[in-house]
This record gives structure tokens, sequence and C-alpha cells, in this order.
């Protein structure tokens, strides 16, 4: 089959358009800043309208509207015992607050610290392992207080 080379020009008008339609999904595999504290404010409404058992239950469960590809919620007491996690259900009721990151950062300690200080929302910045790749990364995770818990979401920047 020969295309004949007044088509060309039009073929390769479908071929980039179908390309920019292509762009967006790849460039969006990871998610942004943005969509972390969208999610640890929607993570507060649905805990506060329908009760802490039933919130913790529906992250821990991997609810959709609380895990987006590598974002997930997760919730701890400000004595660092883990109440919800949308990554690990095993970690679940364990005291985690001696946990530490591969450089030896006591993560969760210093999260709790950090939302006493600023209840309003804050960031951290640490190392964990992404759900998608499974390999140690960089982590930003925000989080906001919420009666004596601290709500948070984290994305691999």
């Amino acid at each position: 089959m020969t295309i004949r080379t007044s088509r060309l020009p039009l073929f390769a008008g479908i071929a980039l358009a179908l390309s920019c339609l292509a762009a967006p999904a790849h460039a969006s595999a990871d998610a942004t800043k943005e969509e972390a504290i969208a999610m640890v404010k929607k993570g507060i409404a649905f805990i506060k309208a329908n009760g802490a058992d039933k919130g913790y239950g529906a992250i821990t469960a991997k609810d959709p509207q609380f895990i987006d590809r590598d974002l997930y919620l997760v919730v701890y007491g400000l004595d660092g015992k883990c109440l919800a996690h949308g990554a690990n259900p095993k970690q679940v009721g364990r005291d985690l607050i001696e946990l530490t990151d591969i450089d030896g950062k006591f993560f969760i300690k210093e999260r709790v610290a950090m939302v006493k200080a600023k209840p309003a929302g804050a960031w951290q910045e640490y190392k964990f392992t992404n759900p998608v790749s499974k390999k140690i990364e960089p982590k930003v995770m925000y989080c906001e207080k919420l009666a004596e818990t601290a709500v948070c979401g984290g994305v691999y920047p």
C-alpha cells in the first residue's frame, strides 16, 4: 500500500494529536503535592462526618477515594501508634514512634512533633518505599492535625 504525499500532512497531524493525548497520562504517573493536600483534607472531612472507626477502616481498606497511584493516607495517634494505613494494613495498631528511614531519621517522631507545632498543615521530608516502584525513594508527606491524630498523605517528587 502506498500513501500519497498529499495525505502525509493529515497522517502527521493525527499522529501528533494522538501523542499529545497520551502525554498527560504519562506526565501524571506520580501524584502531586496539591493532590496530597486535597486527599488529606478529604480524609479529614470523611473522618469528621463518619467517625474515626469508619474513616480509619475506609483508609486501611484502600477505599478508592483514599488511594491514587503512589498517594495514600495514613493516620497516627500523637503517641506514634498507627491508626490507619492505606498501603500496609499490617502497620495498624503498631507503635511506630521509633521507626526510622534508611538514613536513620525518626520520621514518625518528627511527624508527630511537626503536627503538634503546626496543626494547620506542614510538609515533612524522608525516605520510604514507593508502593508503585517498590524502591526506597525521597518522599514528602503532608500532615494536618485532627483531634489527637496526624492525618497524612505523601508523594514521591
